[in-house]
Formats: structure tokens, sequence, C-alpha cells
């Protein structure tokens, strides 16, 4: 199944921060999980109890302690990880992930109009599978970068509570990424509403 696919189905994103919220995640409805920490000890564990709940794994190399901010890190996981994409801020993160076939979700914060105008050029440049804009409980903002990109957005950071999922939605996301457990068992997709 495409990834777009599976998150138009099931557009809430667990991310998990430590092992209390992975455990939850692993039991949530969520068929994706961002993984917001681990090291390079302990991360193909992390990945495998994702695998084992059949859900799809995401690491963000960018948050990965014990490992460097070079290309290297993409293939180190290929080799000790069934991870299934990669999230990172960096254009040759986001690069070298594709080309190690991985899913590649490209992460950019929109604090003003100069970060939301290098949008176009960043995306054009990593040629991610998918965008995660940060904050993502600006529904206006989400609009506008919708109508820029070609990508599938997620709306990532601060969606709070179930308007601010529905809002992002509505604006233009195709899934939103929370560290809140109560959204996680919102039934927000398109084939349960």
């Amino acid at each position: 199944m495409i990834l777009s696919e599976l998150l138009k189905r099931n557009p809430v994103v667990a991310a998990v921060k430590d092992p209390q919220s992975l455990a939850l995640a692993v039991q949530s409805d969520c068929q994706v999980i961002s993984v917001l920490y681990g090291n390079i000890c302990n991360i193909g564990r992390i990945v495998q109890q994702i695998k084992q709940a059949g859900k799809f794994a995401f690491v963000h190399v960018d948050l990965l302690e014990g490992s460097s901010n070079q290309e290297i890190v993409v293939n180190f996981l290929k080799i000790v990880t069934q991870a299934d994409g990669i999230i990172s801020t960096k254009t040759a993160m986001v690069k070298a992930a594709r080309q190690h076939g991985f899913y590649a979700i490209h992460r950019l914060f929109v604090l003003d109009s100069i970060s939301f105008n290098n949008i176009g050029k960043q995306v054009a440049q990593s040629m991610p599978d998918l965008v995660e804009i940060l904050p993502g409980c600006m529904p206006k903002v989400l609009g506008w970068v919708a109508d820029k990109i070609e990508q599938p957005i997620i709306a990532g950071g601060l969606v709070c509570d179930e308007e601010d999922a529905r809002l992002a939605l509505a604006a233009g996301a195709i899934a939103v990424s929370t560290t809140n457990h109560a959204v996680w068992h919102l039934k927000l997709g398109s084939g349960t509403e």
C-alpha cells in the first residue's frame, strides 16, 4: 500500500518520545509511528517493537543520539533496522533516505514569511515523499503550503486536540502527527466519517 493512501485512511500519526509513549502507540489504532527518541544502540529494538505490531516505523534521524548529521546514518539505519522511513529537517538526509529506499519526510518549520517562501526551494531540492509542517495548528498556513507544493502534507507539532486535528485536515493536510495520546484515538479517516 502506498503511504499516502494509508494516511488518508488513518490520518493520525503517533509521535513517540519515550518508551512509555511507544508502548501506548503500538497498542493504538495509529498505523504510522514516528520515533522522536533513541540512540544507535537501541533504535533497532524500538523499530522492531513497531514492526512486530504491524505498523509503519519512521525514525527522526536528527534526534537519534550517537549519530552524526551525516548521510552515513541513513545507511546505518538501513542495515540495522527495518524502519520504513526517515524524518529530517535536513535536505541531504532526506535525499539520502530516498536513495536508500526509505520513505522520506522533510520536516519544515514555518516561523515567518522567509521560512514560508523557502518551502518550495527546499522541497524541490529534497524531493521528499511527504512534507511535515510545524507547527501544525495553523490551518491558514497549511492551506498556503498545500497550494504551494505537490507533496502530501503532515501537520505536526502543537496538534493538541480533536479541533486542531480536524482543522489541519480540512486545510489540506493528509495527516496529523502528535505526541498527545488523546488525539491518537480519534477516528478522523475518510473511511470512518
